[in-house]
């Protein structure tokens, strides 16, 4: 029997722009077909743009945004559960409906920061100069927050024919990390290209240059290729010691692709042992179940809520400070020097309270379980603080022992004005941090007894 044809990447692309889709969802229904494709929210994006230029009229990404916000707001309407965020196979798409998170408190206004402190400084440097940096890895050019995302190359072939005829280049943003690295802010593509094309890996694809067609770089005429290595390069590089919150906001404001998300910014800038480990965890089973695969991976909206477990188990709740963004920081940077030992220990506890949490609540893990309704409430990111860190210092035994007491004590807790206000409003700052432990923590000792750690 012959096999039916089953569409291409492009074409499940374009079917479910067509649908109406986001981009973010259009990715999700593509990497649903093809796991291992390399597809990114740059592809879809640019299956739309050609799709409007060819003349179909199809939604714009912020349009086919809106209409899933209007949904949402019809079926919270009609108490319709999870009905903005379900696909047509009836499976929950990636969204990230999350309560408790107080990110407003994170954009804060720069009008405290010295206005002459030196927060940027700019260098120019050739081609040539900044390949030879990253042949010695001072450059870091494949942050995972980018997906490995390179331009076709039809677009790459466009960028070297640009420099060929001396046209400016836009700037180039780069951040130094704790080891002293660059990481690349803004202009990934750019790099890489230039990388691929002197390294006699990109065949230039420019049909209307004949004396260019096919060219790699050692095709070129030498003094071609000196144009391209000594292209300079306008180069902004962000100082290491500009405070976390401040180089994030930076980060932040000049990245000219997709906008990023904060912990694509961390993910970035503290790549290494502890991103490696985020990443793994965000992908365990174990944790998929327990958060009910609620969290945005396109975003690292799951790799966040790891990096606030790590952060809560290993610095302490005494130990934050009141800014979220230092805080976890902070933990990558610790992460990073640890033990491979210690790491795995980390990985068991984190994988284990997973385990509690969802023997304990079930479905309801980390959410405002309500009694008498059998609804799902939102995934809530300080009781994820709080749950997540208290039973992992329980061993599984005693939690399995004691689950319908903590179950009962916790509802009970939900009850209560001052630990409801704690994991509700103004969640980031210290005085409410610490209320909504050292009431969390009450309840499980009054239940099962004191820390097993």
């Amino acid at each position: 029997m012959a096999e039916t044809n089953k569409p291409g990447i492009g074409s499940t692309a374009v079917e479910a722009i067509r649908a109406g889709k986001t981009n973010e969802q259009a990715l999700e229904a593509v990497l649903a077909a093809f796991p291992d494709a390399q597809t990114t929210l740059g592809n879809i994006s640019w299956y739309r743009s050609k799709l409007r230029e060819d003349g179909e009229r199809v939604l714009t990404n912020k349009e086919a945004q809106d209409q899933v916000q209007s949904r949402a707001r019809l079926g919270a309407e009609r108490n319709e559960p999870d009905s903005a965020f379900t696909q047509q196979d009836g499976s929950e798409g990636d969204h990230d409906d999350i309560d408790g998170l107080d990110e407003g408190s994170e954009q804060r206004s720069w009008g405290d920061y010295p206005i002459d402190d030196l927060l940027i400084r700019h260098e120019t440097r050739t081609v040539q100069d900044v390949m030879r940096r990253i042949s010695r890895n001072f450059y870091i050019l494949n942050p995972d927050f980018q997906r490995d995302f390179l331009w076709s190359d039809d677009q790459q072939s466009k960028l070297i024919e640009s420099v060929i005829m001396r046209i400016p280049l836009p700037v180039f943003y780069l951040a130094e990390n704790p080891d002293g690295k660059m990481v690349v802010v803004d202009g990934l593509q750019r790099l890489a290209t230039f990388r691929r094309f002197v390294n006699n890996k990109l065949p230039l694809s420019l049909p209307d240059r004949r004396g260019f067609h096919g060219c790699l770089f050692c095709d070129l005429p030498p003094a071609i290729q000196n144009r391209i290595e000594d292209c300079n390069l306008t180069v902004y590089l962000i100082d290491s010691k500009v405070p976390e919150r401040v180089r994030l906001d930076i980060f932040e404001r000049v990245n000219g692709g997709v906008p990023l998300t904060r912990q694509q910014m961390r993910n970035c800038l503290y790549m290494g042992h502890a991103t490696g480990f985020l990443k793994n965890e965000a992908n365990a089973e174990v944790f998929l179940n327990a958060t009910g695969r609620s969290l945005n991976r396109l975003t690292m909206r799951d790799r966040e809520f790891v990096n606030r477990f790590c952060a809560f188990r290993i610095l302490g709740y005494e130990g934050y400070g009141g800014d979220m963004d230092d805080f976890l920081a902070n933990c990558l940077m610790r992460m990073n020097s640890m033990s491979e030992d210690e790491r795995s220990r980390l990985s068991r506890c984190f994988r284990q309270s997973m385990a509690s949490n969802f023997l304990v609540f079930g479905e309801h893990a980390f959410r405002k379980q309500q009694v008498g309704r059998a609804r799902r409430s939102v995934l809530n990111a300080s009781l994820w603080d709080v749950l997540s860190t208290g039973l992992s210092r329980y061993g599984s035994d005693t939690i399995e022992a004691h689950s319908e007491d903590i179950l009962a004590a916790f509802l009970d807790l939900l009850t209560n004005e001052d630990f409801r206000s704690s994991i509700t409003y103004s969640t980031n700052h210290a005085v409410t941090v610490r209320k909504r432990f050292e009431m969390s923590k009450s309840m499980l000792m009054e239940v099962i007894g004191a820390y097993a750690d």
